[in-house]
């Protein structure tokens, strides 16, 4: 059985393209959350990524509705 409820990796990229992407899927009524690895090892006292490695999440049941926004903001 396939849990769409499950969080999938939509967009990677600098945290100010993520949370602008971020903005437009919310837009439409799709939830999203941005994970932001370098920053959270700033706060923990070492870096283990790049600044601009910032990925964006949604749930998988949203992915076919949120596909024109992600090609969109691709292009």
């Amino acid at each position: 059985m396939k849990n769409e409820d499950q969080l999938i990796p939509v967009y990677t990229g600098s945290q100010v393209s993520v949370v602008l992407l971020k903005a437009k899927l919310e837009d439409i009524g799709i939830p999203a959350i941005i994970r932001n690895d370098f920053q959270s090892g700033i706060a923990a006292g070492f870096g283990v990524s790049t600044p601009n490695a910032v990925d964006l999440y949604i749930q998988e049941r949203d992915l076919e509705q949120a596909e024109p926004i992600l090609q969109n903001f691709k292009e």
